[in-house]
């Protein structure tokens, strides 16, 4: 990667970690995108694993440091889907989305490479306002670099 995109990826980072939040979701659909925003970042540190930019030790300090956060966000999620799905429903809804957010990103992000991927995981773990994550899951789990991340590039 150049010494461009590795800056600009950095910038980006601290961009996304730096803008105050705004309330765009519901508690449901937060919990929904921080589950999702813990298995893209899972399946692709596996991805990734092989590389010189394996991020497997930055993502498991990632689920560490929100570890509170990230489980609050399973056990919302797994209650909404259970009022609305009965609990054998929500299994299953909670299955689909773990199955279809690994075969989404088994084949890496759409727009981002291992190494920027590692630097967005450091830098998210670093960070310790658990406010933060649905921002980041809002921009990371786009299709297309959207608002501070557009800087970040595309692979």
């Amino acid at each position: 990667m150049s010494f461009f995109k590795s800056a600009a990826t950095a910038v980006a980072a601290i961009a996304i970690l730096a803008t105050p939040t705004v309330a765009q979701a519901g508690p449901n659909e937060d919990a929904e995108a921080l589950r999702k925003l813990d298995i893209m970042l899972m399946v692709t540190s596996l991805r990734c694993r092989k590389g010189s930019d394996n991020f497997q030790a930055d993502y498991q300090t990632f689920s560490a440091s929100h570890l509170t956060t990230l489980n609050t966000a399973s056990r919302s999620l797994q209650a909404n889907l259970v009022k609305r799905a009965g609990a054998a429903g929500a299994k299953k809804a909670l299955d689909r989305i773990s199955v279809g957010m690994a075969n989404e990103y088994g084949n890496g992000h759409p727009w981002l490479g291992c190494g920027e991927l590692k630097q967005i995981t450091r830098s998210l773990a670093a960070d310790k306002n658990a406010a933060h994550l649905a921002v980041a899951a809002d921009e990371l789990l786009s299709k297309r670099p959207r608002g501070q991340w557009a800087m970040a590039g595309t692979r």
